[in-house]
């Protein structure tokens, strides 16, 4: 059962010209990516097309979801998009379907952070510092405070909203993101404003960060 979002469909391209341009100069190679929350498998069939050299693995937490993902897969038919797994970025990253160490070169989250309690934006940035290869990156989209601000009254009246729905949503905070970032080895490099005032913030990771086991 293929399900229809509206928000990704008016997001699809620009976030395809950000990958786009990110990736640009490693189209010749073969890079492998994930996509956090992938939602309802639209964004990914969409990229698959127009950017052929990167094999996706696509994620989410509800089975419906991955369904729906199933089905676009189906529908487009499209190569270089593996079958849905279910990921809980809350989770360690070894509990990241199988995913080994430094094993990708792109991760994105797509509006995944806005529905999302603090722990899984700390999973996302403990993970995505364990799993990608040094220089790869983590692209996260959508809308944000920035250092405890939100605008405009939309966005404001957005974050009220997820808050009413689940305490611990609202809309995360760059500068808190750009920190935990840089515990996990990650750093902010570019911000870009996207339609709607949603933004792209794309995070390279530079080192290694260790991780100690007792």
């Amino acid at each position: 059962m293929m399900l229809v979002s509206p928000a990704a469909e008016r997001s699809q391209d620009p976030l395809l010209s950000v990958l786009q341009a990110v990736l640009e100069d490693q189209a010749h190679t073969k890079l492998f990516g994930l996509e956090l929350g992938s939602g309802t498998g639209q964004h990914i069939t969409h990229f698959a097309q127009k950017l052929p050299f990167i094999t996706w693995q696509p994620s989410d937490i509800t089975e419906e979801s991955r369904k729906s993902i199933r089905a676009y897969l189906d529908a487009t038919k499209v190569q270089s998009v593996l079958q849905p797994v279910f990921l809980d970025a809350r989770e360690p990253w070894e509990k990241w379907a199988g995913l080994s160490q430094s094993s990708c070169d792109v991760i994105i989250a797509v509006n995944l952070l806005q529905y999302s309690s603090f722990s899984t934006a700390e999973g996302v940035f403990k993970g995505s510092g364990q799993i990608l290869k040094t220089n790869g990156f983590l692209i996260t989209y959508g809308p944000y405070a920035i250092n405890g601000v939100i605008t405009p009254i939309y966005n404001e009246e957005l974050d009220q909203r997820l808050r009413e729905m689940n305490p611990e949503w609202g809309l995360p905070d760059i500068d808190v993101l750009r920190q935990l970032a840089f515990a996990n080895g990650l750093r902010l490099e570019r911000m870009i404003d996207m339609e709607e005032s949603n933004k792209c913030l794309v995070f390279r990771k530079v080192q290694m960060i260790q991780t100690h086991t007792d």
